[in-house]
């Protein structure tokens, strides 16, 4: 049994992007995982002040907000899943503040499966390549990580629209194949 994290960056809950994250979610809990969603709406993120507090104080952050307990479920998780709707052509402010904010402790977060969900309301996979670009910048910073898998919900201009997309089984399936 693997223990998955799914984040959710999007503003909206029941977006498309968000309802992307429960098909993962639900799919890898039929498969027999373990599988937490954090909305990152719900929780208090400041953003990163690059004071490096974390990197002489065994990655505590100066800050007193929820990006610890993210940071310790980062940590602990097998697989990690990072869902952000496509603004402007990349991720969301919600999902870039997360981002910086694991440099805190980005050397313990190692040997994860990585998993990329997008949603836009542009039909074009070629257009949302520079937010899948950015979750592979952070990758790369991860010890050890794999990306395993990347799904584009494109054509999802209103809240519900991917549930008549590809994405919403593709989100299911790859969450079942975890």
């Amino acid at each position: 049994m693997k223990q998955v994290l799914v984040i959710s960056a999007t503003p909206r809950k029941g977006g498309n992007s968000d309802v992307l994250c429960d098909e993962f979610v639900r799919g890898a809990r039929e498969a027999g995982h373990s599988a937490e969603k954090i909305f990152l709406c719900d929780k208090k993120i400041g953003f990163c002040t690059a004071c490096d507090y974390c990197q002489t104080n065994a990655g505590e952050c100066i800050q007193d907000d929820d990006m610890a307990e993210i940071l310790e479920k980062l940590v602990s998780s097998d697989v990690i899943v990072l869902a952000s709707p496509v603004y402007f052509h990349t991720l969301n402010g919600q999902m870039k503040t997360l981002i910086d904010r694991v440099y805190a402790r980005f050397t313990e977060v190692r040997g994860k499966e990585l998993y990329f969900m997008v949603t836009a309301a542009d039909t074009e996979v070629a257009n949302m390549q520079r937010t899948i670009e950015c979750f592979r910048g952070f990758a790369d910073c991860l010890p050890e990580s794999k990306e395993m898998g990347v799904i584009y919900g494109t054509g999802a201009v209103a809240v519900g629209d991917i549930k008549k997309l590809p994405a919403m089984g593709q989100a299911y399936e790859m969450g079942k194949a975890v």
